[in-house]
């Protein structure tokens, strides 16, 4: 079993999944980067734009909070917060309140007990253990494999690559889960009027862009696990 990523052919497999999430990238910072530049007709802040669709839910009880950073805004469950960045806080663009209904849209989730950020939630400490294990117990399956103790190395290798497993179903859950929020920040931000009709595309290119990196993340996931069974089945 040789050293992977150093000769390894199948190495090759991550190319199409590393040019996609490439591609990813740079759509949704190109969206982003227009959008963030289009004033939205109603000024409404991303504050704002939150603060209205979750009130509108019944979810008067989430704290909106501004923090540092690009494009660093997340909904945190345990404490019922949404953290928004400096710009999607303050700035009264297409892009800003594009982003604050779609984390308005994982409160929603969160509120209704939607099934898919229910599992994600609770497989979350699981995956951040496994995902810190897989690889070095791949590497470490590699070694011992290399000094004639096959049987062991093999062995090691596999639970890595079940913990890698692991990674792969959490990518797989949080695809669903980021697509049903987006959808929600559309219906939201249309329902309450925080867009306009004519604004509403510009929206969804933002949200879309910013679905295709998960999208990419998956692939990514799914492309390196191929890879280690095939590494595997080589031995």
């Amino acid at each position: 079993m040789p050293f992977f990523g150093m000769y390894d052919p199948t190495i090759i497999l991550l190319i199409p999944a590393i040019l996609f999430t490439l591609y990813a990238q740079g759509k949704v910072n190109r969206a982003y980067k227009k959008y963030a530049r289009v004033q939205n007709r109603t000024h409404m802040t991303g504050m704002q734009a939150a603060r209205r669709v979750l009130d509108a839910n019944g979810l008067r009880d989430v704290r909106i909070e501004m923090i540092p950073g690009n494009l660093t805004d997340h909904y945190d469950p345990r404490s019922r917060v949404m953290r928004l960045s400096q710009q999607v806080y303050s700035g009264a663009t297409i892009a800003s309140v594009s982003i604050a209904a779609h984390e308005s849209g994982h409160a929603i989730q969160h509120g209704t007990g939607y099934g898919f950020l229910r599992f994600r939630n609770a497989i979350v400490p699981v995956v951040n253990l496994v995902s810190n294990l897989s690889w070095p117990l791949l590497v470490i399956g590699i070694i011992i494999s290399g000094t004639g103790r096959v049987a062991t190395g093999n062995l090691i290798f596999d639970i890595g690559v079940l913990f890698f497993a692991g990674v792969v179903v959490f990518h797989l859950v949080t695809l669903p889960v980021e697509l049903n929020a987006s959808s929600r920040a559309i219906a939201q931000l249309q329902t309450l009027g925080i867009v306009g009709n004519d604004e509403i595309s510009g929206a969804r290119k933002v949200l879309s862009a910013a679905a295709m990196t998960y999208v990419a993340a998956l692939a990514t996931a799914v492309l390196n696990l191929v890879r280690l069974l095939l590494i595997r089945e080589r031995d």
